[in-house]
């Protein structure tokens, strides 16, 4: 359907509410908890091997890894039972049992993000909330058990009220 064909969106929904729908779907939770792997693959493996091998796929309880060379996945394949206790005591719940390594095709080495040097973070992230708009967001988050999505779910949605509030001065 090409964007003149759709009627025009009434209200945009909040972030907040999407991500309940979102989170209220079973078995969400324990998909999320086993996808950490990612966030924490470059701290497990150190910065060598994350630039070689990353992860690439999780499928019943399988960590489907893709690395750049075949030395690499020897090396790996080595490393395996040391880089699975390393998650598994990271992340106990995950459910990943093992590691199946595949070689990259037309591959390149894998550089990390660097992270951008600003000189100033716009002025409306520094804008102060309320205590009620704090108590409102921690009512929000009170249904997340898992203290790293809170974490980061708390930041967008602290986030989301300070544009709100810039949004209306």
């Amino acid at each position: 359907m090409s964007r003149s064909d759709r009627p025009p969106m009434k209200n945009a929904e909040r972030v907040s509410s999407l991500l309940k729908q979102l989170l209220g779907q079973p078995g969400l939770g324990e998909q999320i908890t086993r996808h950490q792997a990612w966030l924490i693959w470059d701290q497990l493996v150190g910065e060598q091997i994350a630039a070689r091998a990353r992860p690439f796929k999780l499928r019943k309880g399988v960590l489907e890894v893709q690395v750049d060379h075949p030395v690499w996945m020897q090396q790996l394949q080595m490393l395996k039972p040391t880089i699975l206790e390393k998650i598994n005591a990271k992340i106990p719940n995950a459910g990943i049992t093992d590691i199946y390594l595949r070689q990259k095709r037309n591959s390149q080495a894998y550089t990390p993000p660097k992270k951008r040097q600003t000189a100033e973070p716009p002025a409306w992230t520094k804008i102060e909330l309320s205590d009620a708009e704090r108590v409102a967001i921690e009512e929000e988050l009170t249904p997340v058990e898992n203290s790293e999505l809170k974490h980061e779910m708390r930041k967008l949605f602290t986030r989301q009220k300070q544009l709100d509030k810039e949004r209306r001065r």
